[in-house]
């Protein structure tokens, strides 16, 4: 919670005054004593009141001011609000691992299904955007609302070498800048205006590590500067598997299977079919996203299923002083109305 006037807090020295008056003045009272010699009349002429409930009117006048003092500081609260104006960039991996066969019949034909029945779930929602990643990323489709184009994009997918999450992530922020003017692109300095998150997300759905460009994590941080969730997706299993594809889902750049290999390469110590969790998890964990893990199609399809409860809410920044004044009055009246009632004249006992 953020206050518009914080300097009106102050007024909650009022409550602290309340009490040295009250104390000022019974003191007073007890000067001026009367003296009285029948006890039975002292007790007839206080209210019928147990010591707890004299507390009552007292507790809620001053709990009623302190209410008023935070309400007249302009309290602000950051609120869960549904959008339907989202935009969504989903990033697919598309590198030469993603021809394993672990998944049937290889994980880049799961991964396009998966993703086609996501984007057409979303059909008359948010727009969606479409980059893809091996060696360098690109933006295949900008952000639309037309499903036709983005499910055709998807069916000419090719696979190439390397893995440029980092880069893709990049490039997603800039595919959302061209069209949410509240996110800067990559080459200018945000402005962190506001509370919460944008009103845009990037799903990044590899089943690799990292191998060239942009470090994951640096552009993971550009992404939290501009309040843009990343969710991130790990894809495949752990078991070896041949890596087969067809002569369609190729882009020319291995030169056929002997430049690409059946069994799977080693980069850097690392197997090219082995998911990078722990950068997946930072990433998402930065950018106030989630990791999901996804080792066939119908976890690949329950992942991206998930997702838009998250990615179609944004947090927005709501002026909470009209609630804390009302309730401040009612504790006020609540607490006056009580004291009145009690100390109501009461008809002599005989």
């Amino acid at each position: 919670m953020s206050f518009s006037w914080p300097w009106a807090l102050l007024s909650v020295l009022v409550i602290p005054l309340i009490f040295v008056i009250r104390e000022w003045a019974r003191r007073r009272r007890r000067r001026a004593a009367v003296r009285v010699t029948s006890i039975a009349l002292v007790r007839s002429a206080l209210p019928g009141r147990t010591r707890w409930t004299r507390k009552i009117p007292p507790a809620l006048f001053v709990t009623g001011l302190a209410l008023l003092a935070v309400g007249a500081a302009r309290p602000q609260a950051s609120v869960p609000v549904p959008t339907t104006s989202a935009t969504i960039l989903l990033a697919l991996d598309t590198s030469g691992s993603m021809c394993s066969t672990d998944v049937d019949p290889n994980r880049i034909t799961a991964a396009k299904k998966a993703a086609a029945e996501f984007i057409e779930s979303q059909r008359g929602g948010p727009r969606i955007g479409l980059v893809t990643f091996a060696g360098t990323a690109g933006l295949l489709v900008p952000p639309t609302d037309d499903t036709d184009s983005l499910i055709e994009a998807l069916d000419n997918l090719t696979v190439a070498r390397g893995t440029a999450i980092g880069q893709a992530m990049l490039a997603s922020i800039d595919a959302i800048a061209e069209v949410d003017p509240s996110v800067a692109p990559t080459g200018a300095t945000p402005t962190r205006d506001g509370e919460g998150y944008a009103g845009a997300a990037i799903i990044v759905l590899t089943d690799g590590a990292n191998t060239q460009g942009v470090d994951p994590q640096t552009a993971a941080q550009e992404a939290a500067l501009r309040r843009v969730r990343v969710f991130t997706i790990g894809f495949g299993t752990r078991n070896p598997a041949p890596m087969v594809c067809d002569n369609s889902q190729f882009d020319g750049g291995y030169g056929g299977w002997g430049g690409f290999g059946g069994r799977g390469r080693f980069d850097g110590g690392r197997n090219i079919r082995d998911i990078d969790e722990p950068a997946l998890k930072r990433i998402a964990q930065t950018t106030g996203g989630s990791y999901h893990r996804a080792e066939n199609a119908d976890q690949l399809q329950g992942a991206l299923d998930a997702l838009p409860g998250s990615l179609t809410v944004v947090h927005q920044r709501v002026d909470t002083a009209a609630a804390f004044a009302a309730g401040g009055a009612m504790l006020i009246t609540a607490a006056l109305s009580l004291s009145l009632w009690w100390n109501r004249p009461r008809p002599p006992t005989r």
